[in-house]
């Protein structure tokens, strides 16, 4: 990463759809999106592997498909999976990019937004390394906003939801430790933020702006 890309609004998306400011760890799983298909839908996850435990290389080793399965009791759970997301923000707000945003990763599962199935199909994925029972550390939030800056510049982003908004009755991700406020806040000191729709019934403290 040079010294240019650690300010967010100096991140910008190639035209291959990798990120100028991520750590590159190419997944193979991942394909090409249906022809014609406009990308417009950003989904926040969390993921920590094992649950509740954060930094370790478990993640990105899933997503490469060479996790070992036998390093924990949880991973055996894993061993039919085959998933991935675009990026994955880590705790020290380190963005690792796995599936070039042009393509298809595969993290959103059966899922519908505003009427439209199959939501891996127009979306791009982010996991932000956290869970439902902590706060995200303070350095994911203007990393989170850089990446968003920069996605929304490429591509025809019209909406933000979670993965719990896609997925309700399977997900619960990123979460009620998920700030979106302080997204909202650190996006909207890059961009004008009102160009993109966020989850409507949010609490009062997390409605941020708009």
């Amino acid at each position: 990463m040079t010294d240019s890309a650690t300010d967010a609004g100096a991140w910008f998306i190639d035209g291959e759809g990798w990120c100028n400011a991520a750590r590159r760890e190419p997944s193979p799983n991942c394909d090409e999106r249906p022809d014609g298909c406009i990308t417009d839908l950003l989904v926040i996850h969390n993921i920590s592997l094992p649950p509740g435990v954060f930094g370790g290389p478990y993640v990105a080793d899933l997503f490469c498909n060479r996790l070992d399965y036998d390093a924990h009791p949880y991973f055996d759970q894993l061993r039919p999976l085959r998933v991935s997301a675009h990026f994955l923000i880590r705790r020290d707000g380190e963005v690792v990019q796995f599936v070039s945003a042009n393509r298809r990763a595969w993290h959103a599962g059966v899922s519908v937004f505003d009427g439209r199935e199959r939501c891996n199909d127009f979306s791009i994925g982010i996991e932000v390394e956290g869970s439902d029972f902590e706060p995200f550390s303070q350095a994911q939030y203007p990393a989170l906003a850089g990446l968003t800056a920069a996605l929304a510049q490429r591509y025809a982003l019209a909406d933000v939801a979670g993965h719990e908004h896609i997925a309700p009755v399977r997900k619960t991700d990123p979460g009620p430790f998920f700030d979106w406020a302080r997204y909202r806040e650190e996006l909207a000191k890059i961009i004008n933020g009102a160009q993109l729709r966020f989850p409507s019934g949010l609490p009062e403290s997390q409605a941020g702006l708009g």
